[in-house]
């Protein structure tokens, strides 16, 4: 029967559709595999396992549990009808995430998309089988699905366009939905919804209520595929990180901080990770680092200690250790929140000219190529709603988006600014730290040009944006002379193996480039 599967779909249509675009993020076939590769495998010679993908596109963990479970269950049930009958009747089930994906999972699965039908290789009574597909309204209040945090505006439809409410999370109790327990829950489920905010582009994560809800049916073993921005918590995750990071079931954690070495072609913020949740499991993590071809492993807690927040390289432990045992001052100390002084980055009451005596040099995002666009400008002191008294000091500044993508070696931070007396800037940078005099600010961008400097930064930053707690692991430096990184990887006992890895993390920067760290 696997054999069948195979003929069947050459090319395979699956894989076809994992090449489409990040909104639609389907699953290649060889990635359910090896997340399948994580569970046990006495689960395929077990005729009472059950498993449940509560949000199904392509149906392809089912099509390939059914593989597996084909060719396990040889010996029980002998006949193969029985054995198809027995797997897809009693065993598999599915909860679609559009009335599209319902249809193309059922004929991924049962190789026809009603199957009830003759052409199915299991007949049902009904159309749906074991992948149901049910409409459902979002539940709105203040414009908000409160569920799922939808825009009302964006997501309240007719009948004839999809609303994205999926059952699975839009339910307090989801166990009745098919009234009975799984042994394994599994599956890639939706990222996050469009919010209504910002500009219109603004998103909510999702992903971490289908873990939620999966939890809530106390499973023997979960294995999901999901972005990795969780790391960082942030926009909806903090409590969600906050129980990840403390959950010794956590068994197994597979981190792609390139999503393309996951998903090939597919570029999302901060990568992607999958991970098996063992009930029965309480200890150390399994945890798996993948860059392209070359994969680490160690076995460690998922919170280092006294930390907060999962460094996900394996090889960055031992250099965090060498720094934190020093026990200095970090830098988050130092750096400011954002919207230091109550300037927006779209702020445009400024001039390209000092006006008058009283007027202040404002940093800003440049923008085009018009006159409008230079970084440096000026603005009357009334705009300043915050933080006045930080006007009269030396700052350097450091833009709190970061250039590039997510491929590495990684720049991690634009060039940083030293910006004089008498200015402020927009939320669109950090001040890093005040400084006494221009020596002592160029000191300070020295060491932020090291490489020892930004790898720091980045065993916490897995988003794009920058906030002072990226900086949390950053020790401060004496910053009456300048560094390097020959000096810090001296200071801090680093091996040539450590070295190496920094160094393949984190570009080089020339300072007085273009700004954008390169």
């Amino acid at each position: 029967m696997s054999d069948f599967y195979s003929s069947m779909y050459n090319p395979d249509v699956l894989t076809c559709l994992a090449n489409l675009s990040n909104d639609e993020v389907f699953t290649p076939p060889e990635v359910a595999n090896r997340m399948l590769d994580i569970l046990p495998e006495e689960l395929w010679h077990d005729s009472s396992a059950t498993f449940l993908d509560p949000a199904c596109k392509s149906g392809v963990f089912l099509r390939e549990i059914a593989k597996r479970l084909i060719e396990g269950l040889k010996e029980e049930i002998p006949d193969l009808q029985k054995r198809i009958d027995h797997i897809f009747h009693k065993q598999l089930y599915g909860i679609a995430i559009t009335e599209l994906t319902s249809l193309l999972s059922r004929r991924s699965v049962y190789c026809s998309k009603y199957p009830n039908s003759k052409y199915s290789i299991t007949l049902f009574e009904d159309t749906s089988g074991n992948i149901r597909y049910k409409r459902i309204p979002h539940s709105w209040q203040n414009g908000k699905c409160l569920f799922c945090g939808a825009s009302k505006s964006e997501y309240e439809r007719g009948d004839e366009l999809e609303t994205h409410a999926y059952e699975w999370i839009h339910t307090i109790k989801p166990e009745e939905i098919f009234k009975m327990k799984f042994d394994v829950i599994i599956g890639n489920p939706p990222y996050q919804m469009n919010d209504g905010g910002g500009d219109g582009n603004s998103a909510t994560p999702i992903y971490h209520n289908f873990i939620k809800q999966a939890k809530k049916l106390n499973p023997r073993y979960m294995a999901m595929i999901i972005p990795a921005r969780w790391y960082s918590g942030g926009k909806g995750l903090d409590e969600f990180r906050n129980e990840m990071l403390h959950d010794d079931r956590m068994s197994v954690l597979h981190d792609f901080p390139e999503t393309s070495d996951c998903f090939p072609g597919l570029n999302i913020r901060g990568g992607v990770c999958y991970f098996l949740w063992d009930r029965a499991h309480h200890g150390n993590c399994l945890i798996y680092n993948h860059k392209q071809e070359q994969i680490s492993c160690d076995k460690r807690p998922l919170l280092e200690k006294n930390t907060d927040t999962f460094i996900r390289y394996n090889a960055a432990i031992s250099i965090l250790r060498k720094v934190r045992a020093l026990n200095e001052e970090t830098m988050d100390n130092r750096v400011s929140s954002r919207l230091p002084f109550g300037i927006p980055s779209n702020f445009a009451e400024f001039s390209l000219a000092r006006n008058n005596k009283n007027s202040i040099v404002l940093y800003r995002s440049e923008r085009g190529n018009s006159k409008a666009a230079s970084k440096r400008v000026f603005i009357s002191p009334q705009y300043i709603t915050k933080n006045y008294n930080w006007k009269d000091e030396m700052k350097v500044l450091v833009s709190k988006a970061s250039p590039g993508g997510d491929d590495y070696p990684h720049s991690i931070i634009t060039t940083p600014i030293l910006a004089e007396c008498n200015s402020v800037c927009t939320e669109t940078y950090l001040i890093v730290d005040f400084v006494r005099n221009e020596q002592q600010g160029q000191n300070l961008i020295s060491y932020m040009s090291t490489r020892f400097f930004r790898f720091m930064m980045a065993l916490i930053k897995n988003t794009q944006n920058i906030s002072k707690g990226v900086f949390a692991f950053v020790p401060v430096q004496d910053f009456s002379k300048s560094w390097t990184d020959k000096e810090l990887y001296a200071k801090y006992g680093l091996t040539d193996d450590e070295i190496a890895f920094i160094e393949s993390m984190i570009k080089p920067m020339e300072l007085g480039g273009d700004g954008n760290g390169n």
